[in-house]
């Protein structure tokens, strides 16, 4: 009997796209040791990032317009898959039964987080792949409770499928006294706050993470702090396995995988008050509308932070990232 095969938009990987390539690059790895009844293959530009057991279809791309208008509907009429697996967005016309992962609503809930040209893109992309989709798979239960609310999407049709750290993100060798910070510098992340703290507690900030904001790079370049922009993942388990604290101001988010990275690391985690991070962190990260308070915290309980941080990592897994993934395919495959 063939196995229904399963086509799945990997075009982030290979682009240094943080929590969107992380996203595709764990599922990839893990869906065909959990669902050996299906077959899957990848749309990627970059073939030789694919692991073992998904097959390539390899796209280049150059307009995203493009692609998702033309292109990607031809190719997907061409290999006839049984479902396809998209991420905020599905192609114009799209001729199998799709699924789309929306990882977070930040432009909704707070509209600095991008420029208005693209804002009102998502704003009518985002919602008409939710509800054409077949099933919408979210990253927290805070986004499927956004979905619900804004855009109206049946409770029912949601499926929440919780990130997790790849096994490269343990704890190692000494620390060193400086503050890491992780996301893009953006005003949603708020990465002068970061510096605000690490100067009021006498050390250095290091950032980590793609420039999305000239003027607020060369800001916190002014004041200081050491911009790494992006760096591989061994550089990235290092900076973690070496900071004394996580330092996590951002406003919004849908799920916060620097704070759970930095968990498995060892590492203590400040951070504000925010839904999603609560939810991954529990009570084994600090949290408080006085960043710094809260970072002088970290750094006084080092010790029983990161012990409850590498307990808590252990409810995160791939593998049932992945497992949950699948289920919902079959779902719409049994109709």
């Amino acid at each position: 009997m063939t196995k229904p095969l399963v086509v799945i938009d990997a075009d982030v990987l290979g682009r240094h796209r943080t929590g969107d390539e992380t996203y595709v690059e764990q599922l990839l790895a893990a869906l065909p040791e959990v669902a050996d009844d299906l077959r899957f293959a990848a749309i990627t530009r970059r073939p030789e990032l694919l692991p073992p057991g998904v097959e390539p279809l390899h796209l280049p791309a150059r307009s995203q317009e493009l692609r998702m208008a033309r292109a990607v509907p031809s190719l997907l009429r061409r290999t006839r898959p049984a479902l396809a697996h998209f991420l905020h967005a599905l192609p114009l016309r799209c001729p199998c039964p799709a699924v789309v992962t929306v990882q977070d609503l930040s432009w909704e809930r707070d509209p600095t987080v991008m420029p208005l040209r693209t804002r009102m893109v998502f704003r009518i992309v985002v919602p008409r792949a939710a509800r054409r989709a077949a099933r919408v798979l979210t990253i927290s239960e805070r986004t499927k409770r956004d979905l619900v609310e804004l855009y109206r999407i049946p409770d029912q049709k949601i499926v929440v499928t919780l990130l997790a750290v790849d096994p490269a993100f343990h704890p190692e060798g000494e620390r060193d006294s400086y503050l890491l910070y992780v996301g893009a510098i953006e005003p949603r992340k708020q990465p002068l706050l970061a510096l605000d703290a690490a100067e009021a507690v006498g050390r250095r900030l290091v950032v980590v993470g793609p420039t999305k904001d000239e003027p607020l790079a060369e800001e916190l370049r002014r004041r200081g702090a050491d911009l790494r922009g992006y760096v591989a993942k061994p550089e990235l388990v290092r900076l973690y396995q070496h900071a004394s604290c996580l330092v996590f101001p951002s406003r919004y988010e849908g799920f916060g995988l620097p704070v759970l990275e930095a968990m498995a690391c060892g590492t203590p985690v400040a951070a504000l008050e925010d839904p999603a991070l609560r939810e991954v962190a529990g009570d084994a990260a600090v949290f408080g509308a006085d960043l710094t308070a809260s970072v002088r915290v970290a750094l006084v309980e080092h010790e029983r932070l990161s012990a409850a941080g590498l307990r808590r990592v252990r409810d995160f897994s791939w593998h049932e990232t992945a497992a949950q993934t699948a289920a919902a395919y079959r779902e719409v495959l049994a109709r």
